[in-house]
């Protein structure tokens, strides 16, 4: 295994984060174009009168903007301390695989109990990852 190798699951969240970006303009511009935004809708951020559909794409966003900038601080901690291990990519493929799930779950069904599930799950991967860490270079 090559330490290189933890960049990927770290390419694939970042770009699952950037095709979200891409579907909040999409789902911006067609309710717009639709007729389906008040005023200066995205003046300040999200506003009330913006349809659900194109909030909850910018809630999926905002959320993969929050928790996983740890994720990709650690990725990089552990490649420069010359700690990663099959085990540090495995528990950086499972986070990735949660938040994917997350997502899915967020966008389709948005049943609040499996995603929070997901959600928690993922947490606990990323405090393991952290912990991992820090007893490797303490």
């Amino acid at each position: 295994m090559r330490p290189e190798s933890v960049f990927v699951p770290l390419g694939v969240l970042a770009l699952w984060t950037l095709s979200m970006a891409l579907l909040v303009g999409v789902r911006r511009v067609r309710a717009g174009q639709a007729g389906r935004l008040p005023p200066n809708a995205f003046r300040l951020g999200e506003a009330p009168g913006v349809p659900a559909d194109v909030a909850l794409v910018n809630r999926n966003f905002m959320n993969l903007l929050e928790a996983p900038v740890l994720f990709y601080v650690a990725v990089i901690a552990f490649f420069v301390t010359h700690h990663v291990t099959r085990q540090t990519l495995a528990l950086a493929w499972t986070y990735v695989g949660l938040r994917l799930l997350h997502s899915v779950i967020h966008l389709t069904t948005n049943r609040t109990s499996h995603r929070a599930v997901a959600f928690a799950l993922s947490n606990v991967v990323l405090a393991a990852m952290w912990l991992r860490l820090l007893r490797a270079i303490w």
